[in-house]
């Protein structure tokens, strides 16, 4: 199959501090965020751009990009969702201030707030509806649980043991690897045979084992890796027999992992690493792919990440790779003013990565100052913010 259709929603959280000076609560503050894009049209609004806003909890609003037909039209689409939410956010600010109250609004693109609310990315594939769906998840749960070693968002993670810093958040709620339809128990991945892709013979992969990224070129590389294997499935590469044992329990120990080195078991008894699984991946991958420049880039990234951790050098990948750029950015912080990891400072450094402002989020001041990788242009990004995709499934919206 060579349609694809791309679709990424993430999920954000707000807050707002008034300084200890009286203020609203917050469902009002969230609420005033949004009415100037919601209206009337209550918790679910699609924008002019294609996308839609969901604001069912308003503390937690979701950003799904309208789908695109390439990951760099969604990564546009995606930085979009960025800015518009900066924009509410600002806009907020301005209106409390007109009615007399100092609040700060911010917006956090993470995969969990300081009270510890969960929240997440959910990733849309197109694929064939002819495959069947257990082959599907046995070849591709050990990629997704894996996977967070090149695109993982990183996280500050409070255990019994102390304090780690981890790839993700880890299963969070997640009970079950794969399931056919619907939500049940937060599956790892799930297929929806909805009627517009049906009629062209498709259904909708739905991933939802990432966290929200911030980096552009570690969405290039989660989606990129991601379609390369499908699109392998498809043309009917055998893939790795790497089924594992317990791939939720998995997924939770390649993230305490940034070494990626620690033996996991797989379902026949044998045990491989995280490293050693995605390399299984990444050969079958450069066997496959017919050397185009999108496929080269990604396997040329893939490659350089799974290197570099494998050798420890983290400064290889570190303006490219969401969680080794976070790590350094708190190591440096931490080494600047002899903190450790559980301290409060480093859990407020770990969310300010993520917060939306430019002029504060940790990320955007991390661009600003050239550390990092940019995948698309400003231009696109801002064109994105009110022009749907030119062919995507939203053409026609606005």
């Amino acid at each position: 199959m060579d349609k694809h259709v791309f679709g990424l929603a993430n999920d954000y959280s707000v807050t707002c501090d008034f300084r200890g000076q009286p203020g609203q609560p917050l469902d009002e503050v969230t609420r005033g965020l949004f009415r100037e894009v919601a209206g009337e049209q209550g918790s679910d609004v699609q924008l002019r751009n294609g996308a839609r806003l969901d604001l069912q909890v308003t503390s937690r609003p979701q950003y799904a990009v309208p789908e695109c037909d390439s990951v760099l039209d969604l990564i546009a689409h995606d930085k979009a969702g960025d800015r518009i939410l900066e924009e509410l956010a600002v806009a907020a600010e301005g209106r409390l201030l007109d009615a007399g109250m100092d609040g700060a609004v911010r917006v956090f693109k993470a995969s969990a707030d300081l009270a510890g609310n969960s929240s997440g990315s959910r990733e849309k594939y197109l694929v064939s509806r002819q495959g069947e769906f257990g082959r599907l998840a046995d070849a591709l749960v050990p990629f997704l649980v894996t996977r967070q070693v090149i695109c993982g968002a990183g996280k500050v993670l409070q255990t019994p043991q102390g304090a780690v810093y981890a790839l993700s958040r880890g299963p969070g709620q997640m009970r079950t690897s794969a399931f056919p339809a619907g939500i049940r128990s937060r599956p790892l991945i799930r297929t929806r045979d909805e009627p517009d892709a049906a009629a062209r013979g498709f259904r909708r992969l739905h991933v939802a084992v990432s966290d929200p990224n911030m980096s552009e070129t570690t969405v290039l590389l989660k989606l990129g890796v991601t379609d390369l294997v499908l699109r392998m499935f498809e043309a009917g590469v055998v893939l790795p027999d790497l089924i594992l044992d317990n791939a939720v329990g998995t997924l939770q120990a390649v993230s305490l992992d940034i070494t990626a080195r620690r033996s996991l078991r797989l379902a026949d008894g044998r045990e491989m690493s995280a490293l050693g699984i995605q390399r299984e991946y990444l050969a079958r991958a450069r066997d496959f792919t017919q050397r185009n420049a999108a496929d080269e880039r990604v396997l040329g990234l893939w490659e350089r990440v799974l290197d570099s951790v494998e050798t420890g050098n983290l400064d290889a990948i570190a303006r490219q790779v969401d969680w080794v750029a976070k790590y350094q950015l708190i190591e440096r912080h931490r080494a600047a003013h002899g903190l450790p990891l559980s301290a409060p400072q480093v859990a407020r450094l770990d969310l300010a990565y993520h917060d939306v402002n430019r002029g504060r989020g940790g990320y955007y001041l991390l661009q600003r100052d050239g550390g990092v990788e940019r995948a698309v242009r400003d231009i696109d990004i801002f064109e994105a913010k009110t022009v749907p995709p030119a062919r995507g499934r939203y053409r026609q919206a606005g």
